[in-house]
């Protein structure tokens, strides 16, 4: 399931696109598919195995772009062991809800980007992320589950203020909403009819993206989409 719009987020080969809180991999994918030198960064040695083999899986069935490369390494994101202006593009989807220091995060994602460089980051939208904690406190206080709720205003005053430039920004994943409301309802972790049933949609949904759903969620997110997605650039000149 992929939140940045590459639209907006360009990648070409040979750029150094760095995946911070990388979990399954998916933006990563996608950067190594565009010929792109990807690093997959996470905290969770599990899913960096498993982004690890995918990425041989690709190579293998030719699915890496021309001078395409896939590394991983596991680390913390609030100090990260890379030179400063390390990376091209810097994605950071869906962590910064999950760290109590996020402003040292991003000030982190701002020293390794190059000046000039570019940086998505994507959090929960506000308002569907309330419904979810109104409904289920176990959604929200489980160990490494969401801490905060960002306003999008919230989120962009604290990214320019870490030096990056707004770009621009977009919401995604309409159709995912009323999903994890179901899930609120009845528990994270417990299933019912609706949710089973629900599921199978997004997973159809996932694997044939027929027209008809593409374009009602393409509808929907400015005012239903789960996410909130922000775009961002580093100035040429360093703040």
């Amino acid at each position: 399931m992929i939140t940045v719009d590459f639209r907006q987020f360009p990648l070409v080969p040979g750029l150094r696109v760095l995946d911070v809180g990388c979990g399954q991999g998916r933006h990563s994918y996608e950067a190594l598919r565009q010929g792109c030198d990807v690093t997959a960064f996470d905290a969770n040695e599990s899913d960096l195995a498993d982004v690890k083999t995918m990425f041989g899986a690709m190579e293998l069935e030719g699915e890496v772009g021309p001078g395409g490369k896939g590394a991983v390494l596991h680390g913390d994101a609030r100090d990260m062991p890379f030179e400063d202006a390390s990376f091209d593009r810097v994605i950071a989807a869906e962590i910064l809800e999950h760290i109590h220091e996020d402003e040292q995060v991003m000030a982190e994602i701002v020293r390794v980007t190059r000046p000039g460089g570019l940086v998505a980051v994507s959090v929960p939208r506000s308002w569907p992320e309330k419904v979810c904690w109104r409904l289920s406190d176990e959604y929200h206080e489980v160990e490494g589950g969401h801490i905060r709720i960002y306003r999008a205003t919230q989120l962009i005053e604290r990214l320019q203020r870490a030096g990056l430039e707004l770009l621009g920004t977009h919401h995604a994943h309409a159709l995912h909403a009323p999903y994890w409301w179901l899930k609120c309802a009845v528990g994270p972790d417990n299933e019912n009819v609706a949710t089973k049933a629900y599921h199978k949609l997004l997973v159809w949904d996932l694997m044939k993206a027929p027209r008809l759903t593409r374009w009602t969620e393409a509808a929907l997110n400015p005012v239903l989409g789960k996410s909130v997605v922000v775009y961002l650039r580093k100035p040429a000149e360093a703040v």
